[in-house]
């Protein structure tokens, strides 16, 4: 097996999670902010409410939910946790109480994200139940992200017990088709190049055929992206790689190719659909009168 090199999260870019919040409000609520609440709803009344599932599912967004319930100067009672299985219909998720304009203004945002995340999580567990059971593949994430939630959505995937994968372009190197293209250079030599460039990072290359597996494994890829193979495609990479390097496989792989994709030995599968296409777990917010 090659050795390992970096490849974390370390260095990751982007906004806090608490400007995240602070962006998102100021997009419900603008310069006026609830007007209807503002109108209906004494300066002085206290509620509580209660963050319920709607469907069975797995949560994720604790740490973001709880900053949207900071920001608005609301108490809150978590009762579950990232990764935590919501049974049935009507699981609590927390129980907040404060200020009920508060409690208003800050229940679309909260929703949104914690509803967005957890059904990345449900999604994510989803895949990993499959491969589990045919292999036990790990499932990877990628980098279609939702452009300044690439942090909370890959936290959400660890939640489901999925695997992220490089953060962004800079903390793991993938050489493809248009790099080789525009560098001008082979795979061996572009490899060569990134090695004396990036030595400490981990070093992945694209194939999308036979021939392109024995090219990575004369260039001594770290790992070896296997795009778009077949079952039969993906057993014979595994076999010539003879862990030599480890195997991606990657690819429109949904729910009903997963399995064979894990029972064809490779080490993983990288499926975009977790963050860009999963969707939202139905949660609601239930306030008492």
């Amino acid at each position: 097996m090659t050795s390992e090199r970096t490849s974390s999260a370390a260095g990751v870019t982007g906004p806090s999670m608490a400007e995240v919040v602070r962006t998102a409000l100021a997009e419900d609520l603008g310069d006026r902010g609830d007007v209807t609440s503002d109108a209906l709803i004494p300066q002085d009344l206290i509620a509580h409410a209660r963050l319920v599932s709607r469907v069975p599912g797995i949560f994720a967004g604790r740490a973001v939910g709880h900053e949207v319930i900071r920001q608005c100067g609301l108490e809150v009672v978590w009762r579950v946790d990232d990764g935590d299985r919501l049974a049935e219909p009507g699981t609590i998720i927390a129980e907040l109480t404060g200020s009920a304009r508060a409690m208003l203004a800050c229940e679309r945002t909260l929703l949104n994200l914690v509803g967005h995340l957890s059904g990345i999580a449900t999604m994510t567990r989803g895949f990993v139940l499959v491969c589990a059971a045919n292999g036990g593949c790990a499932v990877l994430d990628t980098r279609k992200t939702t452009p300044g939630l690439r942090a909370l959505e890959k936290a959400a995937v660890v939640a489901g017990g999925g695997t992220n994968h490089r953060f962004g372009l800079y903390d793991r190197v993938l050489v493809k088709d248009n790099h080789l293209a525009l560098a001008g250079a082979d795979l061996v030599e572009a490899v060569r190049r990134v090695r004396s460039h990036w030595p400490e990072l981990l070093v992945e290359v694209e194939a999308d055929d036979a021939a392109g597996v024995r090219l990575a494994l004369d260039a001594g890829a770290d790992w070896i992206l296997l795009d778009n193979m077949g079952p039969e495609q993906l057993r014979a990479a595994v076999t010539e790689v003879d862990g030599r390097a480890r195997t991606e496989a990657s690819g429109r792989i949904d729910l009903s190719t997963a399995a064979e994709a894990s029972a064809s030995g490779v080490d993983a599968i990288s499926v975009g659909r977790l963050t860009h296409s999963a969707p939202t777990l139905d949660i609601g917010l239930d306030v008492d009168a």
